[in-house]
């Protein structure tokens, strides 16, 4: 016979579930600030709803409590995937508008790590009076916030690479796609939870890609679109120059041709120059912390083989993604990169993706 507590404990995670769901929706739409989601619950019914908004603003708590009378909130609970803010900032914290709101209960998983916030709102509602409980499902808000934590705490983006190659390892052949349309679409997915993209000119050049989300219904969320292009050699007839999403783009580039800078800056395109490293390249180290200066949180890269190679061997990403066909390429493939298993064994941990692919398999390391 189960205990008032563990039915308690039931609704508690049933609502906060809700409101995870919520959260993971912004995922890579919310800049530098997380994604949260709230629901609001009043005799065990849910009464209002709420997400961070696109570009991290209005808080979720806000757009929740806005949608309420204020009489509807007295006594009722709010349930919060991250620990609600306490500081001022470019708006007013929070936990005022849950104070005032007379919330019964307040419920939220995880603490922010902002050094602002974090775990201060604790104190200050169990002082107004108000029952507090944290921590319902702590290790499924670990995995929203992985991002927003990482690059919270070091100041970079958190970083992603993913390339897809056949079951021989060739990355490229005569024809376009190597993955099946289940991968692809896993991959256009990837694009939507981050807040960029990045390649180098040369596989722009090759691909002739718009890097957009093209996943029906997210093809208005696709991410920022970063190139490396050092010698601004990129096609001037690219998509990523000419179609209507070129004011998303910024590209790194080390050239002091001012012809060059002239005809880019005229067409809208964003330039960054970067100095470039020992190696004669564009420093990434520089380009992240650039991006992050932009407010740009997280990166997916999806570049050819020289630049997939650098970055996983100068280690400077989180997690790798290994799209591979059940297609052998034999004779008609190009690009081999078996070599990058070598370098590949710093991650600790793997973890293989079959489902749903028909044949095709991913591979994720982190």
């Amino acid at each position: 016979m189960s205990s008032k507590k563990d039915k308690s404990n039931n609704l508690d995670n049933y609502f906060m579930s809700i409101a995870m769901n919520l959260a993971s929706e912004r995922i890579g739409l919310t800049g530098l600030n997380p994604s949260v989601g709230c629901v609001i619950v009043k005799n065990n019914k849910i009464i209002s709803f709420g997400q961070t908004g696109f570009k991290g603003r209005p808080h979720a708590e806000t757009v929740a409590i806005s949608k309420c009378k204020k009489n509807e909130l007295k006594d009722s609970s709010i349930y919060i995937t991250m620990e609600p803010c306490t500081h001022y900032g470019k708006t007013p914290p929070c936990t005022n508008q849950i104070i005032k709101s007379k919330f019964k209960r307040v419920i939220y998983s995880i603490n922010d790590i902002d050094k602002r916030t974090s775990n201060k709102a604790y104190a200050l509602l169990r002082s107004k009076k108000i029952n507090v409980l944290r921590g319902v499902l702590k290790s499924e808000s670990k995995i929203i916030y992985k991002n927003y934590f990482q690059h919270k705490k070091n100041k970079k983006p958190f970083i992603a690479a993913k390339i897809a190659c056949s079951s021989d390892y060739y990355i490229s052949s005569n024809n376009k796609f190597i993955t099946n349309q289940h991968s692809r679409d896993v991959s256009h997915i990837l694009r939507f939870n981050f807040d960029s993209i990045l390649i180098s000119s040369k596989t722009a050049n090759a691909d002739n890609s718009k890097l957009s989300c093209r996943i029906n219904g997210l093809e208005n969320f696709s991410p920022k679109r970063l190139i490396i292009d050092k010698n601004l050699q990129i096609n001037k007839n690219s998509p990523i120059i000419t179609d209507k999403n070129k004011n998303n783009t910024i590209i790194f580039h080390s050239t002091k041709d001012k012809k060059k800078i002239r005809y880019f800056k005229l067409r809208g395109i964003r330039l960054s120059y970067t100095d470039i490293d020992s190696n004669n390249n564009i420093d990434l180290k520089k380009v992240f912390s650039t991006v992050y200066n932009f407010g740009i949180g997280s990166i997916i890269i999806e570049g050819g083989k020289e630049l997939t190679k650098s970055v996983l061997k100068d280690k400077l990403i989180n997690e790798f993604y290994l799209f591979k066909s059940k297609k052998k390429l034999g004779k008609s493939g190009k690009n081999n990169i078996a070599d990058l298993k070598k370098i590949i064994n710093f991650f600790k941990k793997k973890e293989n993706i079959e489902t749903f692919l028909d044949g095709d398999k991913i591979t994720r390391y982190y």
